[in-house]
């Protein structure tokens, strides 16, 4: 008997992975790749970019579970790119981006990121940062501070909290575990339950149809996005406490939005961040919920284009020749904090 069940079950879980795998081909077919590809480390990299050449450079950094169509979806990057150069990564193992084997905390992630920027002959860039992003965005500060002539923070999380949500869905992460959840019931059980995480990405607004028509949701229910996803997961809390105790080394320009309604993260977040940044700016949203970039991104691009400005002057004078060179100076050792009075 214990046999025949486990061969019932070994053939259900068959007839799952072979529809997780048509699933994922399916919508790669719908939802090619959109930009180019740049390799760093061995690793692919995909990311859409938009606007002029000379243009002062902006780099955009998704959240988790998402990708870089999720700014195009929002309209940021469309508004950035009427005078900036702008460059929307799939951060590792999101999209089309490969994702090494090892953890990718992000202090890994900007240093690959800032690599693949100077690569593609980005000096300094306003770095914006959304959700799980912005830690990618504060490491690269920290990491390559060289690289960063600004910050512009949604909806973010800053300081380690009790998170049981994050442990729960780290599942298909775990080794051994892991890969059987998400070539087989994990990628079905994502499937039912995005609408409601949508839902409440977006509370308390509803869902833009903007999101809806443009951003690809069966691209990120794939096994490799999902890995990347709970894996996430697993590192924001410990990612979080690394970076707290390291904002105050922080020099350059920091913007901080936070959402009133966020109902994925505390709201304390954009104080706290502000209280370890004197500096920084904090805008407080009213009525918006995590998907900030959604709802204020001509604030937002307001905020990048201010923090451009400012960094501009210095850039103008630089030597061609040393434009691209890793270990690089930075332009202006004491940047000056955005003058934008903080709110909230």
């Amino acid at each position: 008997m214990r046999t025949k069940t486990l061969g019932v079950i070994a053939g259900l879980l068959a007839v799952h992975a072979l529809a997780v795998a048509v699933a994922a081909r399916r919508a790669e077919r719908r939802h090619p790749p959109r930009g180019r590809f740049v390799t760093v480390d061995g690793l692919r990299l995909h990311y859409l970019e938009a606007g002029p050449a000379d243009g002062p450079p902006v780099i955009l950094l998704h959240g988790n579970g998402a990708t870089a169509d999720d700014w195009a979806a929002s309209g940021l990057l469309g508004r950035l790119a009427r005078r900036h150069r702008v460059i929307a990564f799939d951060r590792p193992g999101f999209g089309y981006s490969d994702r090494p084997w090892l953890p990718q905390p992000p202090e890994a992630q900007a240093r690959l990121l800032a690599e693949a920027a100077a690569r593609l002959g980005i000096d300094r860039a306003v770095v914006v940062g959304h959700s799980w992003g912005t830690l990618v965005a504060l490491a690269m500060a920290l990491e390559r501070p060289a690289r960063v002539a600004g910050l512009v923070l949604a909806a973010g999380y800053y300081v380690p909290t009790r998170r049981i949500d994050v442990w729960l869905a780290s599942g298909p992460a775990l080794p051994i575990v892991g890969p059987l959840l998400r070539y087989t019931v994990a990628p079905i059980l994502a499937r039912l339950v995005a609408p409601r995480v949508i839902r409440r990405l977006f509370a308390p607004v509803a869902v833009p149809a903007a999101f809806t028509s443009g951003f690809p949701v069966p691209l990120a229910l794939r096994p490799s996005q999902l890995r990347a996803t709970a894996e996430e997961s697993a590192l924001m809390i410990p990612a979080a406490r690394r970076l707290a105790a390291r904002y105050g080394e922080i020099g350059c320009p920091v913007t901080v939005f936070a959402a009133a309604g966020d109902r994925l993260l505390e709201s304390s977040h954009g104080p706290q961040l502000r209280a370890a940044l004197p500096g920084a700016a904090l805008h407080v949203v009213p009525g918006a919920g995590h998907m900030l970039h959604y709802a204020v991104p001509d604030e937002i691009a307001l905020a990048v284009t201010a923090q451009a400005a400012t960094a501009a002057p210095a850039a103008a004078g630089r030597d061609a020749a040393e434009r691209h060179t890793a270990d690089a100076p930075p332009l202006l050792p004491d940047l000056p904090a955005v003058t934008t009075p903080a709110q909230g």
